[in-house]
């Protein structure tokens, strides 16, 4: 084990008092801007999640500009926020508008995540970025290195992060709640929408998209019905699937407690896969190897209408979503989306009080880190990266199925499958990068 892992681990333990496995040294130097002054904000998509985000940013300073790539959507935020500056290219706004911005909220396809977040931030502009934080391993590890060195504050948009139901029942995993956990399952309703499919066949684009820009930095093909504004999240090329979509909600939980980063290994079974558009299910097994917090460790993700067994939930109803940690002592049940409402069933050990921080609201959170406070809990580098990381890590598998990945953290590679790498590190369009 390094001396880094084993430092981590170490500050992991402590996370709940300390809180200093969320901050790190280097996050907590992110640029400073008085708490009297408002921020200048601008909001990249501000249609579907992109409408709540810019409102949440507008509430805590001023919008000054808003891009998205639907004139229809754009229309509709200007409408919200008069005086901002309009455009339907992130580039360009940034390029001719950015000495007006202090921070930025991206709220769009999966696939245009990292570049817009990086773009920005080599700018010095601090970022909320919604989940999953980026479309690849590599993608992610970038984000985290570009907000380290640009010192900005940051945070991904899984605001069950912030619930104190989710804080405390980590913490209280962390002091033995369970005993020694070595079975995780996380389970989801979703797909929502078409996968496993075959791809539409092209159409003209409608007027009001502007569809070179909402192809982004993905691989170019002609417009079709299906990918907007919200089925792209069942194409590789444009979103994560069922898991992108939603274990940065559902895993959160036990990845807080259990510090679920950097598997050993993953392994798929799918309903089938095209490489085009993802199955329509999968089972999906990581390895850990053991840790501070555990001992060798499984976690199963299902989804497409895939459960775990029903006698692991002890007789309790079974929901369409939720995780569960079973342990030597006792299991956690957190059902629904977010792991705010997780309960200890089939036993547990009283553990008395534990301590955890409260947050004063997930966007909140990251205001008060761009007015100087402390990191949002979910920062890129110290906990949305390793959760995002260990979230897409599960494509991999589902593109290989049924190969085993063999998983080296280190160098972001899979050992025994060099042909994942061009899911690991994925090339872009012309005039887009990282």
């Amino acid at each position: 084990m390094s001396n880094r892992r084993s430092r981590r681990q170490f500050i992991t333990q402590a996370a709940f008092t300390s809180f200093s496995v969320w901050v790190g040294d280097t996050a907590a130097r992110a640029a400073k801007q008085s708490p009297n002054s408002q921020i200048s904000f601008a909001s990249i998509g501000v249609g579907g999640k992109g409408e709540s985000d810019s409102d949440d940013a507008a509430s805590h300073g001023n919008m000054v500009a808003i891009c998205d790539v639907d004139d229809n959507t754009r229309a509709r935020g200007a409408a919200r926020f008069p005086k901002a500056e309009q455009f339907f290219d992130f580039r360009t706004m940034l390029e001719q508008y950015g000495k007006h911005i202090d921070a930025v909220t991206v709220s769009i396809p999966d696939c245009n995540h990292a570049v817009a977040a990086g773009m920005a931030m080599k700018m010095g502009k601090h970022c909320f970025c919604q989940k999953p934080l980026a479309h690849s391993v590599w993608e992610a590890q970038r984000l985290a290195d570009i907000a380290e060195q640009m010192h900005v504050a940051t945070e991904m948009g899984n605001q069950g992060t912030a619930a104190d139901g989710l804080r405390q029942m980590a913490a209280q995993v962390q002091k033995g709640a369970i005993g020694k956990v070595t079975d995780v399952h996380v389970w989801t309703n979703r797909p929502i929408w078409p996968q496993g499919i075959e791809r539409p066949a092209p159409a003209p684009v409608p007027s009001t998209l502007h569809w070179d820009a909402w192809l982004g930095s993905a691989p170019a093909r002609p417009y079709a019905p299906g990918y907007h504004p919200f089925s792209w999240r069942g194409w590789w090329d444009f979103g994560c699937g069922a898991l992108g979509d939603m274990a940065c909600h559902t895993m959160n939980l036990p990845f807080m407690a259990l510090d679920l980063r950097d598997p050993l290994s993953v392994q798929a079974q799918t309903s089938g896969t095209n490489h085009d558009s993802y199955p329509a299910w999968s089972l999906i097994t990581y390895k850990f190897d053991r840790t501070n917090l555990h001992p060798p460790l499984t976690m199963t993700w299902y989804d497409g209408g895939k459960l775990p067994p029903t006698e692991l939930f002890h007789g309790q109803p079974v929901s369409s979503s939720g995780s569960l940690m079973i342990g030597s002592s006792g299991t956690v049940y957190a059902p629904g989306d977010y792991g705010g409402h997780g309960k200890v069933i089939d036993g547990g050990v009283d553990v008395g009080q534990v301590d955890y921080p409260h947050s004063p609201g997930h966007f909140r959170e990251w205001v008060r880190a761009i007015q100087g406070g402390i990191p949002a809990v979910s920062n890129f580098p110290n906990y949305a990266v390793p959760l995002t990381k260990t979230v897409v890590l599960g494509n991999l598998a589902v593109w290989a199925s049924p190969k085993k990945i063999e998983w080296d953290a280190r160098r972001l590679r899979a050992t025994n499958a060099p042909e994942v790498q061009r899911i690991i590190h994925p090339h872009f369009r012309a005039n887009y990068s990282l």
